[in-house]
């Protein structure tokens, strides 16, 4: 049977019947968001009714320059058309309008990276008519801005400050501080400004009609797949370039309705640390890019549970029946509409390393994986970050009571970073290429900065929270975090920030903290951690029933030895004399014998270095207590041993 174009949500078992039931290419065909909102619904979960058109259709739309045949714009409508039955509503109705999202997702997980579109449909006549059904004109209005804007800045490729600005005036001009604070009249005048906005600068009216902004909305998602923050994305996460992004259509549901409606983002487990504990954020009266975008201070999940009681159980019975189903821990976005909570995705959550670990272990513990799945789960790299510096406690004791810490927020992701002060992305990849570490400092990061976030050493937000876009990508890639610094005050225009009256402008060096939130003034030491982490330790265990290989390790020194063993070495590979020669005691000996046209002299230096060696020698053995090792007798660097002119001009 021939693979189709697009697939309805209640279809995925006729495609997975197709691919002879190979789930891993159900989700190369319709993305990781299509898959999982098809498969929730499969296993009767609430999502909204929505269709997926294939990665197949976004590569053949790409390799053709950017032409979608019309057979693919049929299969469109007509899954539109059964949407509709499943509704009640119409495409374009006038009296109850259907309204759909247009997302991205590819294969796999590139969070915030591709663009999404909301509110498709309305116009100015599904607008009145919507007022008429809902009886709520602010809510109508805030949802036809919002089209207006993501179709100008993803369409189009309108700055969004163009926008932002009506929206900072009109706030101004009602005498309030938030955009949940606007009233209908405000909404409605800012919906007015922005078609003014997208003719003047386009050059024709905003469309109309729901098809044309349904396949231009389509086309530019697929076009979003080759932009420059998805291909940096791609190629840090080691995602192949060919595989393309699907389009899911999903039907509207409305967090922005009232105070009875809410959208947010969870995991079931901690990000950042591993711990099984549900946590996220999410806003009352809201669409979902509120909550990642960071325009607005989230509030912690756990809230929900006072707001909304019953919308919260059910939130986290669900939550755990999909971690339980996939096996993982799962990030999810929802939206609760009127008191009724819908599903939007579920994936599999960003982690750091430290996370990874210990949630692998104890999902073995739980009955979910087995030792070795939890093993294959964790990446080279994933270890390696143990090895990689923290935050000397002593200098962030002396630190704290010199009064450099400067502010505080959440520890999203993990580890030391030190640096100087950037604002934007570019100037961070042009710092870092002149060999500057540089800390990233934004109110809060968009895809559009995730090369400078790639480059920067750590990652410093005024807003956000723990599931916001810099959480997220700082967790993937293992840069360290604090975000939703509230005592930040970014002046991106000056290129400043201003922390409880002081200023720090660009270049000024700062250090923070990942594991605890902190912000401080200044260079902080650090200093290499040690590989106790008790879940690594009982996974490295797990990984030797397993391995087939011998662990060995390059060791000069005893020093080196002992830690290669606590590590689990099971003999020296190289040891390389020439580098017992650098300690600074034996160096003058080593050069003397290397500039000496003295064989006396060389005997000496030679006979003085020797009780050196000998002990080395003495202690490596003691120290692998008979395992292997092996030593190679001489390979002289010779010019890596000789002073430098300018040493031998002072002497």
């Amino acid at each position: 049977m021939a693979i189709k174009r697009v697939y309805l949500f209640h279809e995925v078992n006729q495609l997975l019947n197709e691919v002879n039931g190979v789930w891993d290419e159900v989700r190369g065909l319709l993305g990781g968001k299509g898959a999982n909102l098809a498969d929730m619904a499969r296993i009767g979960i609430q999502v909204p009714h929505g269709f997926t058109i294939t990665t197949q259709v976004c590569r053949e739309y790409l390799a053709s320059g950017g032409i979608l045949t019309p057979e693919v714009w049929e299969d469109v409508k007509e899954a539109i058309r059964c949407i509709e039955k499943e509704t009640g509503k119409g495409f374009g109705d006038p009296h109850n309008p259907l309204l759909v999202s247009c997302r991205s997702g590819a294969k796999f997980s590139m969070p915030g990276m591709m663009d999404t579109i909301l509110n498709i449909g309305l116009n100015d006549e599904t607008a009145e008519g919507l007022i008429q059904h809902t009886n709520d004109p602010r809510f109508v209005y805030d949802s036809y801005r919002r089209l207006i804007q993501m179709s100008g800045t993803v369409v189009r490729g309108i700055p969004d400050e163009v926008f932002e600005d009506i929206i900072i005036k009109v706030k101004q001009k009602a005498g309030v501080k938030a955009d949940y604070e606007l009233a209908a009249e405000n909404w409605e005048w800012v919906t007015e400004e922005f078609k003014l906005v997208f003719k003047r600068i386009v050059g024709h009216d905003f469309p109309a009609d729901p098809y044309t902004q349904l396949f231009r909305s389509t086309e530019a998602v697929f076009k979003s797949w080759n932009s420059k923050r998805a291909i940096d994305y791609r190629k840090a996460a080691n995602i192949p370039d060919d595989l393309g992004t699907a389009v899911s259509i999903v039907s509207m549901v409305f967090g922005n309705m009232g105070n009875d409606c809410a959208t947010g983002v969870a995991m079931t487990r901690n990000g950042a640390t591993g711990e099984k504990i549900f946590e996220g954020d999410y806003l009352t009266n809201a669409q979902g890019e509120d909550v990642v975008a960071g325009i607005r201070q989230t509030k912690d999940i756990t809230l929900l549970k006072d707001e909304m009681p019953a919308a919260y159980a059910e939130l986290v019975d669900i939550a755990m029946r999909l971690e339980k189903h996939y096996r993982n821990m799962q990030d999810i976005e929802f939206t609760i509409e009127k008191g009724k909570l819908w599903m939007l995705q579920t994936r599999d959550g960003k982690r750091t390393p430290r996370a990874a670990v210990r949630i692998a272990v104890e999902m073995v513990e739980e009955g979910l994986i087995n030792r070795r799945d939890a093993v294959l789960r964790i990446a080279p790299e994933d270890v390696d970050f143990f090895l990689h510096p923290q935050f000397d406690p002593k200098a962030i004791s002396e630190a704290k009571e010199q009064g450099k810490m400067i502010a505080t927020g959440l520890n999203v992701s993990p580890g030391a970073a030190c640096g100087m002060i950037v604002f934007a992305a570019d100037i961070a990849e042009e710092w870092v290429k002149e060999g500057k570490p540089v800390i990233m400092v934004r109110p809060e990061t968009k895809p559009d900065d995730v090369h400078g976030m790639l480059a920067a050493q750590g990652i410093l937000t005024s807003r956000g929270g723990r599931t916001s876009h810099a959480a997220l990508v700082a967790r993937q890639f293992g840069k360290p975090a604090v975000v939703g610094v509230a005592a930040l005050e970014i002046d991106l225009n000056k290129r400043q920030m201003t922390v409880n009256g002081k200023v720090f402008i660009e270049g000024d060096w700062i250090s923070i903290d990942g594991n605890e939130g902190e912000v401080f003034d200044g260079q902080i030491g650090t200093m290499l951690q040690d590989i106790k982490d008790p879940w690594l330790i009982r996974l490295l265990s797990w990984a030797d029933e397993f391995r087939k290989l011998e662990v060995w390790t390059n060791a000069d020194y005893s020093r080196d030895a002992k830690r290669a063993r606590a590590y689990g070495a099971q003999g020296i590979g190289l040891c390389r004399t020439e580098h017992m020669f650098f300690e600074t005691e034996r160096l003058p000996h080593v050069q003397k014998m290397i500039m000496s046209d003295s064989p006396k002299d060389r005997r000496e230096a030679l006979e003085a270095i020797l009780p050196f060696q000998r002990n080395d020698f003495v202690e490596l053995f003691r120290v692998m207590n008979g395992l292997p090792v092996i030593i190679r007798l001489l390979d002289p660097p010779l010019h890596e041993f000789l002073p430098n002119r300018t040493s031998l001009l002072r002497e």
